[in-house]
């Protein structure tokens, strides 16, 4: 564990930001995490923990103390009622621990395949995808109080998920570093492959009605691939905006002027409404300013073509967000978190 100084975060952020931290450490092991604490440097520095880098924008140089979890392991336990309850390392990419559930035939995580960043931060944005969030296959998670450096297991109950939102998100921001998570997934899986696209892209694959976890896991890997671009070939954190929740008011006001919105009922009340067909109706897919710009195929990321900063970035943004607002009276709110 080597405490470093003046790094470049640019291999580190998948938006490709080229901002230097100020200090910066990488750590392997719940002891070493705990060794921070005890010494008192994540409590007399500004500190951000990094996982994948891939749900963040960096604006400016960070002052401050960088921690890349790279706390790794993976333990299967059994449970009950044909359960198993998986438990990952913080620092673990998610798409390979995705692959290990398909491949020992652990269902229930296969819709969240592909999905970039760490599992130390999915629970913390409630990451979904495909009709799945994490909540559904969450058990528990295990974090280290930064105050004290006492370890606390929180319940789902306790981690308070809402549509890519935790209590880490909010109250407890700062507060805790998660080192596990432990899902509950099913030993003999059924497959849920009720959402739309999926459906499709089974019955291009030419899969039967009764697909298994392999195949549904494969025909996510495929949509996302083609819907999103890969961060190795231009920059990007994947969904910029979260799609926002309106009232059915609200709703119907805008279907009104707009017959072909698509939309996702929540609730009898709420109305879900994808904010790249939002954005795109504001003419802004596949427009650049610059090296920042709107990607071509998909109104919802925002890309960085090379040497964009990430001032750019959030001010196109926030261009975007002026204009939604405009024509749909619809506030957007950023899913990637601005530092």
């Amino acid at each position: 564990m080597e405490l470093k100084k003046n790094i470049s975060l640019k291999p580190y952020n998948t938006f490709g930001i080229d901002v230097n931290a100020e200090r910066f450490i990488e750590i392997s092991g719940i002891d070493e995490l705990k060794s921070l604490i005890s010494n008192g440097l994540l409590q007399q520095t500004k500190f951000i923990i990094l996982g994948g880098g891939s749900n963040v924008l960096f604006t400016r140089d960070f002052e401050g103390l960088v921690v890349k979890n790279n706390i790794a392991g993976i333990n299967v336990d059994k449970a009950d009622h044909g359960m198993v309850r998986v438990t990952a390392g913080a620092g673990i990419v998610w798409s390979e621990l995705v692959d290990f559930c398909i491949e020992n035939n652990y269902g229930g995580i296969e819709n969240l395949s592909l999905i970039p960043g760490s599992v130390g931060a999915a629970p913390i944005q409630n990451i979904g995808a495909y009709g799945v969030e994490l909540k559904d296959i969450f058990h528990t998670l295990t974090a280290l109080e930064v105050a004290t450096g006492e370890a606390r297991v929180f319940t789902k109950e306790e981690c308070r998920f809402a549509y890519r939102d935790s209590v880490f998100k909010r109250e407890l921001k700062g507060k805790y570093i998660i080192v596990s998570v432990s899902l509950a997934l099913q030993e003999n899986p059924v497959p849920d492959t009720n959402y739309g696209a999926i459906k499709d892209e089974l019955r291009n694959m030419g899969v039967d009605e009764t697909p298994g976890i392999q195949s549904v896991g494969e025909a996510v890997i495929s949509i996302r691939r083609r819907k999103l671009p890969d961060p190795e070939e231009i920059g990007n954190a994947g969904s910029f905006f979260k799609n926002p929740v309106v009232s059915m008011e609200h709703f119907k006001e805008i279907q009104g002027k707009y017959p072909d919105m698509p939309f996702y009922e929540v609730d009898a009340e709420h109305i879900k409404i994808p904010a790249g067909w939002m954005i795109e109706q504001c003419g802004w897919k596949g427009k650049s300013f610059g090296d920042a710009g709107v990607h071509e195929s998909q109104a919802l990321v925002l890309v960085n073509h090379g040497k964009a900063t990430g001032q750019e970035i959030i001010k196109l943004a926030m261009n975007i967000m002026t204009s939604v607002s405009e024509t749909f009276a619809v506030e957007l709110e950023m899913e990637v978190n601005v530092i």
